[in-house]
């Protein structure tokens, strides 16, 4: 079915309502011993990139790298700080000071035994610009890194950073490598997780082995292989065929599909990320807020769901985690308005026709290709001409992640938990993840004060002044949440163990393979 088609015949549904869950739910999971043994092939929806677990900015990369590294201190169901390399942590009461104590024993793949010596290096690292790591504001608060002992590690910070805790147990900022190491983990990931990396082919696979001597228990597996399969058909085929044990990101039309079929376990969650329209700041027509304003109004975001999602997820006009204290519940999403559109853009001196913008959107994410060629029909009706610009995950990154050369966008972001990392990461204008030239005053100041403020409330309140700013600025367009969800043979065991907490990361540790 062609997608204008596919509008046409979606339009009498969108006044049907959707019930949506936090948490994990399976069919067909059989509850059964776990055995040992068995590489499993995942076909995984996404293409790798930087393997340097500093570096990465991509979540693709670092779903892989989950199962290579660990962290300082990590997550537990309800999203709690506790325990990860280190044993036992504790801060002042102050906000000042954190010490960590390193959990004995921990053996890195490299056969070393871990210290507070590694951890200090991989904190230096993250926060030498020099390293080039997209997580490094993390340590911006960092006055100084102490061994009392090879143990023990001791932060001092400058001033106070509440959310400090929390972002160390994502990998990107909290993981542990061994010392001096850095020059090898773009090419040869090394650390202290489940699994150990054996190779990547670029754009084909990467294969990880089982690491016996991990701290917390061997993996059942002997292995994985997370096989690059970008086009859903054929990642769909690939399981069909028993060809792949697993596949993450279940073809949002034929969802129900699949699971309906009692050949197939299904895991489903909600939401694995959101979804938003980008446009590049430092573009002349986008430094005019009426434009971006426009640009909004064009947009049906239900309808959009609808014919380039199938309705797997839910729009919102706030990225924060749906079930945040920081989630601004106050916003409303604005309302297709063409008409109003052409006049906002009229005010802005951009008469119909005036407007010619490419839009940049990566074939990795088919979706978004398909929700921008939806786009590019209401943008017509509105005066504006949408040239797509179709580029691979590669191109996508350099160009518009890296060199931000680019005017128009769609991305995916899938730190939704911790709002420090989602607000300051992607709103302030010094943020890793600030690829789109937003430079606002009020922003920064808001961000910086919600790092100093400890009260839990106060600083969830800043965060929806946060929010209320980047919506009336239309900063970005914010479209949806999408679910997660992922596919298995009966074959596989283990699967109520793979999502990890934060809702993106894939464990494959307590999977494992039926004889």
């Amino acid at each position: 079915m062609k997608r204008r088609d596919f509008l046409i015949s979606t339009a009498a549904l969108m006044g049907s309502t959707a019930v949506f869950t936090n948490l994990t739910t399976l069919s067909a999971v059989a509850q059964e011993t776990p055995v040992k043994g068995g590489t499993l092939i995942w076909g995984h929806s996404e293409t790798v990139q930087n393997l340097d677990m500093h570096q990465t900015g991509t979540a693709s990369t670092s779903r892989v790298l989950q199962n290579v590294h660990s962290s300082i201190v990590t997550v537990d169901a309800n999203l709690n700080v506790i325990p990860g390399l280190a044993e036992s942590f504790e801060e002042a009461p102050d906000g000042l000071t954190y010490t960590f104590k390193m959990r004995p024993g921990v053996k890195f793949h490299n056969g070393a035994t871990m210290t507070a010596a590694d951890a200090k290096y991989s904190f230096e690292r993250c926060k030498d610009p020099a390293t080039g790591a997209v997580n490094f504001e993390v340590f911006n608060n960092v006055a100084s890194m102490e061994m009392p002992d090879e143990m023990t590690l001791v932060i001092k910070m400058s001033q106070v950073n509440a959310p400090f805790l929390a972002r160390l147990a994502e990998n990107g900022a909290g993981v542990i490598m061994p010392k001096d190491s850095g020059d090898i983990q773009g090419t040869t990931p090394t650390g202290a997780g489940p699994f150990k990396f054996v190779s990547y082919e670029a754009g084909n696979a990467v294969t990880l082995a089982r690491f016996d001597e991990y701290w917390d228990g061997p993996a059942y597996l002997d292995g994985v292989v997370a096989r690059e399969i970008t086009e859903p058909t054929v990642r769909l085929t690939g399981l069909r065929t028993g060809e792949l044990h697993m596949i993450n990101d279940i073809p949002p039309d034929r969802m129900e599909e699949i699971k309906g079929d009692t050949t197939f376990q299904t895991v489903s969650w909600f939401p694995l990320n959101f979804d938003f329209i980008n446009m590049n700041n430092d573009f002349e027509p986008f430094k005019n807020p009426k434009v971006r304003q426009a640009f909004d109004m064009v947009i049906d975001k239900e309808l959009l769901l609808q014919g380039a999602l199938w309705g797997q997820g839910k729009i919102t006009a706030s990225p924060s985690y749906p079930t945040s204290s920081a989630y601004n519940t106050a916003l409303v999403n604005r309302p297709q308005d063409i008409a109003g559109a052409k006049a906002l853009l009229a005010e802005a001196g951009y008469a119909p026709g005036a407007l010619k913008i490419v839009f940049k959107a990566t074939t990795n994410y088919p979706y978004h290709i398909e929700a921008a060629q939806i786009l590019v029909e209401w943008f017509r009706e509105a005066g504006v001409e949408l040239t797509i610009e179709q580029l691979t995950w590669a191109d996508w990154l350099s160009q518009v992640w890296t060199d931000k050369d680019f005017e128009m966008s769609m991305m995916n972001f899938f730190g939704l938990w911790e709002s420090d990392f989602l607000y300051y990461s992607l709103y302030h204008s010094t943020g890793g993840f600030n690829y789109r030239h937003i430079n606002d005053p009020v922003i920064d100041e808001l961000v910086t004060r919600a790092r100093v403020t400890v009260d839990g409330t106060a600083r969830a309140d800043i965060y929806k002044q946060v929010q209320q700013r980047v919506f009336d600025e239309a900063l970005d367009v914010v479209i949806w949440f999408r679910n997660g969800s992922a596919a298995a043979q009966t074959s596989v065991g283990g699967l109520d163990t793979l999502v990890h907490p934060n809702g993106n990361a894939l464990q494959f540790h307590k999977v494992w393979l039926k004889a």
